[in-house]
């Protein structure tokens, strides 16, 4: 008896399980299959010289790996464009102590977009996107600057993104 339950229980419990567990978010048009990134402009004289194009890679796998868009070789076949300049780039003293000596600093990023939507209908989006991170002061920023910029480029990633889901 108990063992006929537990082949009912277990037939129930597998017939109810779902055959596919996604986490892409679809919350925007079913139109927007493809998306292209025009490699990132740097005005800021500060920038590490690679970094434009270090933070355009890191979003365009971030989209791709948070939604279901294709990243598209040319402008002409997506239905996103995003393009972007490198505003700011900074590195400014906090916590200052005795003596004038900082025992932090921040990094601080400023990204502005523009995102050009060509379907359902024809949109234009811009997103300023100003992130930061604290470091020690008694760190060499050269020994820090690839991890600390691993941070920032993620809450630059997650600011497009939610733009992109925010109108929608």
């Amino acid at each position: 008896m108990r063992f006929g339950l537990l082949i009912i229980s277990v037939f129930i419990l597998t017939s109810c399980w779902p055959t596919r567990i996604g986490f892409k978010d679809q919350n925007f048009p079913e139109e927007w299959k493809v998306f292209h990134l025009k490699t990132l402009n740097n005005r800021s004289p500060n920038t590490p010289l690679s970094y434009s194009a270090i933070l355009s890679e890191v979003i365009k796998d971030g989209i791709q790996n948070s939604t279901s868009l294709a990243l598209g070789t040319s402008p002409d076949e997506a239905q996103l464009q995003i393009e972007g300049t490198i505003d700011s780039y900074t590195i400014t003293p906090l916590a200052i102590l005795e003596g004038d000596q900082a025992s932090q600093n921040r990094l601080s990023v400023s990204v502005t977009f523009k995102i050009y939507i060509s379907e359902p209908e024809e949109d234009e989006m811009t997103l300023r996107s100003t992130r930061f991170i604290d470091y020690d002061a008694g760190v060499d920023l050269g020994v820090v600057e690839s991890t600390l910029l691993d941070a920032v480029n993620e809450q630059i990633v997650q600011d497009v993104i939610n733009q992109l889901f925010s109108n929608w």
